[in-house]
């Protein structure tokens, strides 16, 4: 969750790269046992889930880290608040989604974000965004597109489009726009503080905000959705803990295109598991909003590289 980069003498690039797959795998995991546990529970347990049973994880590995008391201890906890409400609505928003849309749309749709961090960052930071760098965007909005044709009924014989694709594609939107956010907002986080208190306060911020949503309507899990949301839980945690080492071990301009494996991982579990098929015009527009964001990554690694300083992941790690 953190953007937390190698130090030059530190890198180990294969080890960062194997660590960066890891982690994309255990996240598509949890994405798809969350989707499974979606026709029982509303967006908010999930969440709940999510973020309350990764803390034993994220607080054992801060142990043997010999980091737990930098772990609980912070500069900024309203900083903390902030990354943890927008991060606690991207997650609940794309858990809706993946209620309503195919895994690897969701998937292809969440791709936006390093899209709209550039946006933000310009907007919010003060940031100078040049023309390749919107040029890049303009190209993943244009990849967009072209994943919702269909829904939005640009092709001709576009099959008719029911109104919970609509709200699953809005709030799969919406979570990239919040998921955005909280990366602009954790930029300024990392200036104070350290990957543990980044990491651990996430998870208790974003377990306390989620139980909040109990009144609006929980269901109580049988054994099969309450292991379902267990295990989603731990591998989120051990997501995080593979993430987080992945930025530690290489530099983020290095490690962050393999970020882009889950849609083969979201390609293949949806087909085997949920029975989606992709269409090519789907593939199509996801292939261009991937290519727009491997070039943003390559873009701001060229411009830390010309600096001096690491460059920053594209995307939220996390």
């Amino acid at each position: 969750m953190d953007m937390a980069t190698a130090s030059p003498l530190a890198q180990n690039v294969p080890l960062g790269i194997v660590l960066k797959l890891c982690a994309v795998t255990l996240f598509m995991i949890m994405s798809s046992l969350v989707k499974a546990a979606s026709d029982t529970v509303p967006p908010g347990e999930a969440v709940f889930f999510r973020a309350f049973f990764a803390l034993p994880v994220i607080l054992a590995w801060l142990a043997l880290r010999g980091e737990l008391r930098a772990g609980l201890k912070t500069r900024n906890p309203w900083g903390h608040l902030w990354r943890g409400l927008l991060g606690s609505t991207a997650m609940g928003l794309m858990f809706t989604g993946l209620a309503l849309l195919p895994l690897h749309e969701v998937t292809a749709l969440r791709f936006t974000t390093p899209l709209l961090v550039v946006v933000f960052a310009a907007m919010i930071l003060g940031e100078r965004v040049r023309a390749f760098r919107l040029s890049a965007v303009a190209l993943g909005f244009v990849g967009v597109l072209v994943v919702l044709s269909p829904k939005l009924g640009l092709l001709r014989g576009a099959a008719p489009v029911g109104s919970g694709e609509v709200l699953g594609v809005a709030v799969t939107l919406g979570a990239a726009a919040a998921a955005a956010l909280a990366h602009v907002v954790l930029r300024r986080l990392t200036r104070t503080e350290g990957t543990a208190a980044i990491v651990f306060w996430f998870s208790v911020t974003a377990s306390v905000l989620a139980l909040a949503t109990a009144p609006f309507g929980w269901a109580w899990p049988g054994p099969r959705v309450f292991m379902l949301l267990l295990f989603a839980g731990l591998t989120g945690g051990l997501g995080q803990i593979f993430l987080t080492s992945a930025y530690r071990q290489a530099d983020a301009g290095v490690i962050a295109p393999f970020d882009y494996a889950s849609m083969l991982l979201a390609l293949a579990i949806g087909y085997t598991v949920f029975g989606e098929t992709p269409t090519l015009v789907m593939l199509a527009g996801a292939a261009l909003v991937i290519l727009a964001g491997i070039l943003i990554i390559w873009r701001e690694r060229r411009l830390g590289l010309k600096s001096g300083g690491p460059a920053r992941a594209a995307t939220p790690p996390g």
